[in-house]
């Protein structure tokens, strides 16, 4: 299998902080990766790092996408190549529409190229996807987040990456705030997407390990104080469940 995502000796500082230290990670074509550890260990600062977010300095170490060094790049040039990231507190923008925003997206991924979709191709597109992963039309006429439910904010991040179709997804903490079964409706939908593209990598980023009984990850790993000290399979998981961190 190929490489998607290979992070070689990273360290990160924030405010002259630092954050990150020497974290080392390889995630292939396909896998899921999880990513535990009690609050402050630094697992949204390694998601915002991969997704080149600015305030996070990289001091050391090398971020490797499709085999390309991504360091130095923009969001916006990351994005294209790829990662995608749903946030745990989605931006709310009044007037904005799920429907417009979505096409925006798209066709910024795309344009100039022959995947650039004009409204009609776009909207046919798009009810594809909003069938497919059992979502009421009537929700894409709403302003982007506001006045969602947390369950209504995931399931909009889930349908940006089906729409987008990118090859490495960070779940950043995506089942916060979720009852039970607006998180099994969340990890059924990210399932479906893994169906129809089973290349798709995803590193799920999480304080527990409930999410993980839905999306079984290929490796557990178990962040502390800015490093990854431990991985294994899922096992880890159910451990860290029965005895904490």
């Amino acid at each position: 299998m190929n490489k998607i995502l290979e992070i070689k000796n990273l360290s990160v500082c924030v405010n002259d902080k630092k954050i990150l230290k020497n974290v080392n990670l390889s995630i292939e074509n396909g896998q899921i990766h999880a990513i535990m550890g009690p609050n402050g260990s630094g697992k949204s600062t390694l998601s915002y790092t991969l997704m080149g977010m600015p305030g996070y300095k990289i001091n050391d170490g090398q971020i490797f996408f499709n085999g390309q060094i991504i360091n130095n790049l923009s969001v916006n040039l990351r994005a294209k190549m790829g990662l995608f990231l749903a946030f745990q507190n989605p931006y709310e923008i009044e007037g904005l529409s799920i429907r417009t925003f979505l096409r925006a997206a798209y066709n910024s991924l795309y344009l100039g190229t022959d995947k650039e979709l004009d409204f009609d191709q776009f909207e046919e597109y798009l009810q594809t996807k909003v069938k497919q992963l059992s979502i009421n039309p009537e929700f894409l006429k709403r302003s982007l987040n506001v006045g969602f439910s947390g369950g209504e904010k995931k399931r909009l991040e889930v349908l940006q990456l089906s729409v987008l179709q990118p090859k490495l997804i960070i779940l950043d903490e995506i089942d916060s705030g979720l009852d039970v079964d607006a998180l099994r409706d969340v990890c059924t939908a990210v399932d479906q997407i893994r169906r129809d593209s089973p290349e798709i990598s995803i590193i799920v980023i999480t304080h527990y390990p409930r999410i993980l009984k839905y999306l079984k990850p290929d490796f557990v790993h178990i962040m502390q104080d800015g490093a990854i000290i431990n991985s294994s399979d899922i096992s880890l998981a159910e451990k860290i469940e029965q005895e904490g961190y």
